[in-house]
């Protein structure tokens, strides 16, 4: 641990003794003390428990699906893969990245049961690393996880305020779809997000159960409308027909290009991690979750975009419609009528928001847990957890004011909003890359694993391996652009962006980062 004394590190750790550390918990309130693995968890790796523990397996299952919300994004995002793949490349691509996130989440949901902390990948990265990179690949990876949900956070706002937008244009054909309004949205939505998340903090274990049941219904009353009301396709055209309508080469180029409409809806299973150190015997529960609300999310997404492929009728129309949103076309070409498509929209705009909801939420828990570690400016401040409010308040406000600075961007452009937003899936490709990456090189080396309660065994290193050939594809797939030749508004911008938050953080490393950040791993305690 030499490196940690030449550090000027102020995180806050538990007292050296391991027995007087458990004491310490047995005096927290009963809301936060977990089981006696949680507090064994929080001793090892040096942490002080100050967030409630008020999440169980049912209510994180409801926050993950809620997160992901991948039925209801997959619809939001649907135009992507029609242009790109058409009905047949969208499904396909669907069920493949379904099963390739499988792989990735069960790989992380090993990590989170061995060091189940907020901080997540680059605690993991911290922890897994060889020694002497542990460092620097750990701040790196924190910096993109930190930017990448505060992306995601300002990018799901913004897509619920433009549905409310399509609807809109939908019924009022007048309507002009200004960008400033999106922008006026926005900030509801993320306000929206902010009560929820502390006045109603001690409320939203409950809530998130209550909006699953809502998000598990609302696939019912969706899909029974598109059955009974749409027209039907053709089966064979349905699964086999591949279009491109962006002018690439081939279909098989374009489907390809397209598989970023099938990420999107099923990214973010890492979000229960940030939420670990709120939850109840995280060790077991937190792999349970991530699993099963992969499993359960990929199915009602891959049954919905299903149904709506079979019920699409004019698929020119649909991609060209002046809502924005295909879905919204396609609800009203199937019930003909307005009040139907509104509240069949409405429930999906209802969904988009709690998603939101959910999302600011995590990225709190993340730039909260790396400022505890000293990885960002204003540290002290940002991982503050307010007495009797035992939630990091600063965090989350800050997470709504990055919210409403971006979503000022798009009254000047849209495109340029949505670059910086595309940082996100790039961002947390990398660090699921960098984490598994970690623990297969520990595989390899046959270094002792740490102790969990969910375990891969034998079948760990084949599925490291698959998770990351997977997200090498997935990372490289996220920069291209949406079809040959691009102009400038066609560009996928994210590598710039991608890049300068690189260089931008290397910066900071070196004239601050690295004199303040030691990383998770300096914190560690070997064992009792």
């Amino acid at each position: 641990m030499e490196q940690s004394k030449e550090l000027d590190v102020d995180v806050r750790r538990a007292p050296s003794s391991h027995d007087a550390e458990l004491a310490d918990y047995d005096a927290l309130p009963q809301e936060k003390k977990g089981t006696k693995d949680d507090q064994q968890n929080m001793w090892r790796m040096g942490k002080v428990q100050e967030l409630r523990r008020n999440f169980r397996f049912i209510t994180m299952f409801g926050f993950s699906m809620i997160l992901m919300a991948t039925w209801e994004v997959a619809l939001g995002v649907s135009t992507i893969g029609l242009l790109n793949g058409g009905t047949a490349g969208l499904i396909w691509m669907f069920f493949i990245t379904w099963m390739g996130f499988l792989a990735v989440n069960t790989s992380m949901a090993e990590m989170g049961s061995m060091a189940p902390t907020s901080g997540g990948q680059y605690h993991w990265v911290s922890e897994f690393a060889p020694r002497e990179h542990q460092q620097f690949l750990s701040y790196v990876i924190g910096w993109l996880c930190v930017l990448a949900w505060q992306a995601s956070a300002a990018a799901t706002s913004f897509m619920a305020g433009t549905m409310i937008q399509g609807l809109l244009v939908l019924n009022y054909p007048g309507y002009v779809f200004e960008r400033w309004h999106g922008t006026l949205l926005v900030f509801a939505v993320a306000g929206f997000a902010v009560v929820f998340n502390t006045v109603l903090a001690k409320k939203l274990p409950l809530i998130e159960g209550v909006v699953l049941v809502i998000h598990i219904f609302g696939f019912f009353a969706i899909l029974v409308p598109l059955w009974v009301l749409g027209p039907r396709g053709d089966a064979r055209t349905v699964f086999t027909e591949f279009s491109n309508f962006t002018g690439w080469n081939s279909a098989g180029t374009a489907t390809i290009v397209g598989v970023l409409g099938a990420i999107l809806p099923l990214l973010g299973g890492d979000a229960p991690v940030h939420l670990s150190e709120e939850l109840r015997d995280a060790a077991a529960t937190l792999p349970r979750t991530m699993i099963f609300s992969t499993l359960a999310n990929g199915l009602l997404g891959w049954i919905m975009i299903i149904s709506f492929c079979f019920c699409l009728g004019d698929l020119t129309a649909a991609i060209s419609t002046p809502t924005g949103y295909a879905f919204i076309e396609v609800f009203y070409n199937a019930t003909g009528s307005y009040a139907g498509t509104n509240a069949m929209c409405a429930l999906v705009i209802f969904m988009s928001i709690f998603c939101n909801l959910s999302i600011v939420a995590t990225a709190s828990r993340q730039l909260f847990s790396f400022a505890r570690d000293q990885g960002v400016p204003f540290s002290k401040w940002l991982a503050y957890v307010p007495p009797r409010w035992d939630v990091p308040l600063p965090a989350i406000l800050f997470s709504f004011v990055v919210s409403c600075l971006l979503s000022l961007i798009n009254i000047g452009s849209t495109i340029a909003f949505n670059i910086i937003n595309s940082i996100s899936v790039a961002a947390l490709l990398s660090s699921y890359m960098v984490s598994i990456g970690c623990i297969i090189a520990k595989r390899l080396r046959n270094e002792p694993m740490l102790p969990s309660k969910f375990v891969l065994g034998k079948w760990g290193l084949p599925l490291n391996i698959i998770s990351m050939l997977f997200l090498a594809f997935l990372f490289v797939m996220s920069f291209w652009p949406t079809g040959p030749r691009p102009n400038a508004a066609g560009m996928n911008w994210s590598i710039l962006v991608y890049g300068v938050i690189i260089v931008v953080s290397l910066i900071y490393f070196h004239f601050r980062g690295r004199h303040v950040y030691a990383g998770p791993v300096e914190y560690v305690r070997k064992s009792a």
